[in-house]
């Protein structure tokens, strides 16, 4: 192996470019050139290659985003466009890759390992920590911090007003932002998606607040009883109650990383690099009980994570 290419996909994560700086110093000290491939899988399959070196990624492991850029591409889901991405990366010398997102990512990872045998490797990058085979995805510790800070200042005036407030983070169809936020926040009712959300428990907790008081709701995106706005509407039909609805949106993607993300994604960037070399591949490179830990990709979408019961119970036992 002489040259490897690195991109990022799918939705950015703060960390990301720590991890691009940690695969290109490791594969720079290995003897080997490192290629940045732009607009992930997009780029690929248009031939837009970068060579990386100590200069092109110096300063960027505070940065949030993508130096690389990121993209979702709906080419790369059809055989003719893998074809197109797996030629480009021959013509360009690309021996292995490295590809960090989520899901998305390594569904198309895995099959263009499976199509054209280029051996790759894939690092978890997304908030959600939605990933089997890591304890965290690199972007996660940061999210939950920006929401929680976010929501320190809600509460501020919330509570000023004695007003509820449904507040909506996101994580698509998995609740460890919410579950995370909503404990480390003190909200009295936190709505998951994998936990069916009792609307009539919700307003027994508004209440027990008492009139006047500020309320706190926490609703995961993707939850079974609808939206903030959604559950925000059902509790103003069915029972009078007026609340505040804020959704949290793409903030919680954006900014400079934690250091538990930058150590996170520098740490699996010298292991994804280290597991090219050593000829592995069609794996992801996560971290369990601190240590480094390589999963098939195809059990990183088929296997389920589940929200530990212990943060569950918490949730219910400190409002």
């Amino acid at each position: 192996m002489k040259r490897i290419g690195v991109f990022t996909s799918g939705g950015d994560s703060p960390g990301m470019n720590a991890h691009v700086r940690a695969v290109v110093r490791t594969g720079l000290s290995a003897g080997l050139d490192v290629v940045g491939i732009l607009h992930g899988y997009a780029g690929m399959i248009a031939g837009e290659f970068r060579m990386l070196d100590r200069i092109t990624t110096a300063n960027i492991i505070a940065s949030g985003g993508t130096l690389l850029k990121t993209s979702r591409c709906a080419e790369f889901h059809t055989e003719e466009g893998r074809a197109k991405a797996s030629q480009r990366l021959k013509e360009a010398g690309i021996d292995g890759i490295v590809a960090c997102g989520g899901d998305g990512t390594f569904h198309g990872a895995a099959l263009l390992h499976l199509e054209h045998g280029i051996p790759i490797v894939g690092t978890p990058g997304t908030i959600d920590n939605d990933l089997y085979g890591t304890d965290f995805t690199i972007g996660y510790d940061t999210a939950v911090n920006t929401a929680m800070q976010a929501i320190d200042k809600i509460r501020d005036t919330a509570d000023s007003h004695g007003r509820v407030f449904f507040v909506e983070v996101m994580g698509r169809h998995a609740g460890f932002i919410a579950m995370d936020v909503g404990v480390s926040t003190g909200a009295e009712y936190v709505a998951v998606p994998e936990i069916t959300t009792d609307i009539s428990l919700l307003h027994k907790r508004i209440i027990e607040q008492g009139s006047g008081k500020r309320t706190l709701i926490i609703i995961g995106e993707g939850d079974d009883a609808g939206s903030a706005s959604d559950i925000a509407s059902t509790m103003k039909e069915r029972y009078g109650i007026d609340a505040k609805v804020t959704v949290l949106g793409h903030i919680q993607r954006g900014g400079a990383p934690t250091v538990r993300d930058r150590v996170l994604a520098s740490r699996l960037g010298v292991a994804a690099v280290d597991a090219l070399i050593e000829g592995t591949t069609n794996v992801m490179i996560g971290e369990i009980n601190n240590e480094v830990a390589l999963t098939p990709l195809r059990e990183t979408w088929e296997k389920r994570k589940t929200i530990p019961p212990y943060l569950a119970r918490l949730a219910d036992l400190l409002v």
